[in-house]
């Protein structure tokens, strides 16, 4: 199993894993373990704690995220081949777009199946054009080397299934969750709200999500500050869950705006189902997404949610009343206000509170869809299925 970061097998793969594992297949992950664009070193060196202990071999190769350093790319081509032939793999399931391309030109070399979970193509309705150039003839030509291509919306998976030459094009939706951990607990939510320094009075928003353009948080920002003169506006706390290079660009609009205290950073969290079930309100502001499983999540804890009118989360939420143009901070606060504003025009949360969750109920039902307690994991083991007959992977 092998992708550019590690986040990417330690958030979405470990259950695969260990699918994998209760096959009687032995696993062995491969990636750039000095990548910190999302993990932290601590976070980094745990996950090779956890693969330890499930007794899997992990293998550094110097991927790049961007597709512009060739030089980097050779390299990472280099271990991975040598890698491959050392090891001897029955196959390859790989993620992320870069070293996606580079496992499936070593697999083909050496003739070696390969599965590729795409995890949202980068060029999608509305993406910009730039994307479509760069990123499209690449996933089209690369298809033609594909066993099977897994796609987590159904944008992507028609896409696919019509202009894509991939031996199989398969629809699963995203990576599921267990809704089992999900289970509200007010005493625990209390304990963190009061972790979190909020009275019974505060209105906390969250967020989560790499603090990166594609994710967007800044458009939360603008349009909280244009709610700024409402009555009981000091009441808003606006909570960030993540890192990235964007930290500091989105604390200076945030002290530019004059809401630099109702603006808080979290950093790398680890307790997201625990801050969810805390949150009044979840807004998932980016512009692209494959499937969100921070969003199924929210859904999950049956937190209130706003989101972007995008692929993948018009997938989970199917009311535009809870969508919102993620370009256009005043169709946020065309939403924010409705949702938050009482009869009086001021925001008091006692009197608010009801009518979120009112709103919100018919989320309910989208996340038994993808809980992996049910059929969800049944179809991943189909995805591993091989026929010894024919060697060639089998999706039923």
């Amino acid at each position: 199993m092998t992708a550019t970061v590690p986040s990417m097998i330690g958030q979405f793969n470990m259950n695969n894993i260990q699918i994998l594992q209760r096959m009687g297949y032995e696993v062995d992950v491969a990636c750039d373990f000095n990548d910190r664009s999302v993990w932290t070193t601590r976070r980094v060196e745990q996950f090779k704690i956890e693969l330890n202990k499930l007794h899997v071999d992990y293998f550094q190769v110097d991927y790049s995220r961007s597709p512009l350093r060739i030089l980097k790319h050779i390299k990472s081509y280099q271990q991975l081949n040598r890698l491959v032939k050392e090891r001897g793999y029955d196959f390859i399931h790989c993620h992320t777009p870069v070293a996606s391309v580079i496992s499936r030109i070593v697999a083909h070399e050496n003739r070696v199946k390969i599965i590729y979970t795409a995890h949202g193509f980068h060029f999608y309705d509305g993406a910009p054009l730039k994307n479509w150039i760069i990123f499209y003839p690449v996933e089209k030509l690369f298809s033609r080397w594909t066993d099977v291509l897994i796609t987590i919306n159904s944008e992507d998976y028609e896409r696919a299934k019509d202009k894509f030459s991939a031996g199989k094009v398969e629809y699963v939706p995203g990576v599921g969750i267990d809704t089992n951990k999900f289970h509200s607990d007010i005493i625990h939510k209390r304990r963190k709200r009061e972790e979190l320094k909020l009275t019974d009075r505060d209105i906390m928003i969250l967020s989560v999500g790499e603090l990166s353009l594609r994710k967007n948080h800044k458009v939360v920002i603008e349009a909280l500050a244009e709610l700024k003169n409402l009555e009981g506006f000091d009441q808003i706390r606006y909570f960030i869950c993540g890192q990235g290079e964007q930290r500091e660009d989105l604390q200076r609009l945030a002290n530019g705006l004059g809401i630099e205290n109702n603006v808080h950073f979290l950093g790398y969290r680890t307790d997201i189902d625990e801050l969810c079930q805390a949150a009044d309100l979840f807004i998932l502001p980016s512009l692209q997404e494959g499937l969100p499983v921070a969003l199924m999540e929210a859904i999950a804890t049956q937190t209130p949610v706003l989101c972007s009118d995008i692929r993948g989360n018009s997938d989970l939420i199917h009311n535009p009343k809870f969508l919102f143009d993620p370009k256009n901070k005043n169709d946020l606060k065309i939403l924010l206000q409705d949702e938050l504003k009482d009869e009086r025009g001021g925001i008091e949360r006692e009197k608010i509170i009801n009518r979120l969750q009112r709103n919100n109920d018919n989320n309910k039902e989208i996340i038994k869809k993808i809980d992996i307690s049910g059929s969800f994991r049944c179809f991943i083991c189909l995805l591993y299925t091989s026929d010894a007959a024919d060697d060639s992977l089998r999706v039923d």
